[in-house]
């Protein structure tokens, strides 16, 4: 396992682990090797990359079959480039999304009272990457460039700062402030993404050139999905699309036909048991995922007909209410409470940007009835009820208070 993990602790069950300490760093990030913890000079993302690459070259048993994990903190807030792409896509401007502007009209309390807001929320150091704010006040971007070395501090004071300083001039508000810290966020995040996609190639060239790719499963995804201003955000934690919606591709020649796409629903608590079931393993009893290797090799084409959510770590970062919900290929309903109690149902068919809430409109009411009945099946399923969610936020606030 190389890269992140996010959890305390050394991995279990690894010949080799190098996992970064708790989120990691961008800029000479803090690594636990084995679980012992050295700063290595260098950008997290090509670290993640040369290590692994090494590690396949050089340090893998070449007579067995192997695993490995390759997990990269980007594009984790806070989006800071490789110093090779600082200055990538400054020539770049890109536009609002449709919704960006959303007053939540259609939508619910949660909505409104979320704070993950790209114009409000983002703050100016952390996100935007100035060190002094429009108030003069120096901001916490100050221990960032304080974690670089002197030819990476020189290289991104000068890709940033001309910018900042013309912007704190010239400051702009309104519609003109949201493009700026929007552009700003994009550049940022996207160039972040670049190094991912470099390191990605960089691995399955080295499967071809090895002569390893036709019988090596590779798997592409994340946590989860993000905002990218859509209704006006940034961060994740809503099941709303943009969020829940994960990235997930795969390659395994042997199996999966190129260019085959799949519309099913499938999840996290998947990959392990198809792992499992790809590796020849018994899959335990206990997990509630199932295999789809099936599914992607063309064998079958029936899987769950929903999925499963649970959000419950409010009050908290971002302060997104706890709610949980059930989806199904089109349609989606979702239970906000704690602190309030209300339902929102989405036609995704004719409402893919999920800016009108049909609960409780007659027309849907044969359609509320049967995903109030699916979403009973799914928590039962799952073991999932008020008082687990209580339980499990209970965990996590002692959690949180030894931290």
């Amino acid at each position: 396992m190389i890269g992140k993990i996010h959890m305390d602790g050394i991995p279990q069950g690894f010949d080799f682990s190098m996992v970064l300490q708790g989120q990691g760093h961008y800029y000479n990030p803090d690594f636990f090797i084995n679980g012992e913890k050295k700063r290595i000079e260098g950008y997290c993302t090509e670290i993640i990359t040369e290590t692994a690459l090494d590690w396949l070259k050089n340090k893998r048993d070449q007579t067995k079959p192997f695993c490995m994990l390759y997990h990269q903190k980007a594009p984790h807030r806070n989006w800071l480039p490789a110093p090779k792409y600082v200055n990538l896509y400054d020539l770049k401007s890109y536009e609002l999304p449709k919704n960006f502007f959303d007053d939540y009209s259609g939508m619910g309390t949660a909505a409104k009272e979320q704070e993950m807001e790209i114009v409000r929320d983002m703050q100016w150091g952390h996100d935007m990457k100035l060190i002094v704010d429009p108030n003069g006040d120096t901001t916490n971007f100050i221990g960032d460039i304080r974690r670089m070395n002197e030819e990476q501090r020189a290289n991104w004071m000068a890709a940033y700062e001309s910018e900042n300083q013309e912007f704190l001039a010239n400051m702009p508000e309104g519609k003109e402030l949201a493009q700026w810290k929007f552009n700003r966020y994009m550049r940022d995040y996207l160039a972040c993404i670049k190094s991912v996609d470099d390191g990605v190639g960089e691995l399955l060239d080295y499967l071809e050139e090895a002569g390893l790719a036709e019988n090596t499963i590779v798997v592409y995804t994340s946590d989860q999905g993000f905002y990218l201003g859509e209704h006006g955000w940034f961060d994740k934690r809503f099941m709303y699309e943009q969020s829940l919606r994960t990235p997930l591709l795969m390659r395994y020649p042997k199996e999966i036909k190129p260019g085959t796409e799949i519309k099913n629903l499938v999840q996290n608590l998947d990959f392990a048991p198809t792992f499992l079931d790809y590796a020849g393993i018994d899959i335990p009893g206990d997990m509630q995922g199932e295999s789809f290797r099936n599914l992607v090799s063309g064998k079958t084409d029936q899987f769950r007909d929903a999925i499963y959510y649970t959000y419950y770590e409010y009050p908290a970062v971002h302060m997104v209410k706890r709610h949980y919900g059930v989806a199904t290929d089109r349609y989606k309903l979702m239970h906000f409470y704690y602190d309030i109690d209300e339902w929102e149902m989405y036609d995704l068919e004719k409402d893919p940007d999920e800016m009108h809430n049909v609960y409780g409109d007659p027309e849907y009411a044969d359609v509320q009835k049967i995903m109030h009945e699916k979403l009973d099946e799914v928590r039962k399923k799952y073991g999932d009820s008020d008082e687990n969610d209580k339980k499990y936020l209970d965990a996590y606030l002692k959690a949180t208070r030894k931290k």
